[in-house]
């Protein structure tokens, strides 16, 4: 009986030790729209550590991504790369020249406009570890 009573506490030991040895990523997630990533554009993340990032002019740092194609009309989806956090908001706009369009967001979906062109879109993160924005020049055809 003794024997028995070691063994299963030396696995269980064993067991917890796999899990205290994990480590963790807590800095902000990368965002994408159906696998195609958006750039980070203002961050301030605090979870383990604290991380900021601040641009002045995210339209400009959109423009200089290499393009998203999608579909006029197109619903797409917000996917992150880890979710850590709990989405206390999120959001999305798309501008086009200086005119700026929100866009109705349900759940981690949205809807592309159905204008052909090219468009900057901004999606906006406020979670419980901080908030975060990401930025990516779209290309809608067809």
């Amino acid at each position: 009986m003794k024997r028995i009573l070691m063994l299963a506490t030396l696995s269980f030991v064993f067991l917890l030790s796999g899990c205290i040895g994990e480590s963790y990523d807590f800095t902000p997630p990368s965002v994408s729209l159906e696998q195609k990533e958006l750039e980070e554009a203002n961050i301030n993340w605090d979870s383990d550590k604290e991380y900021t990032k601040e641009t002045e002019d995210i339209l400009s740092l959109a423009k200089e991504q290499k393009p998203l194609y999608f579909s006029s009309g197109e619903q797409v989806t917000i996917l992150f790369d880890s979710q850590d956090f709990a989405i206390e908001e999120l959001s999305a706009q798309v501008w086009q020249n200086d005119n700026k369009t929100e866009l109705q967001v349900n759940d981690q979906d949205f809807s592309l406009p159905k204008e052909k062109g090219e468009y900057v879109v901004v999606v906006d993160l406020i979670s419980d570890s901080g908030t975060a924005q990401y930025v990516g020049n779209i290309v809608i055809n067809e």
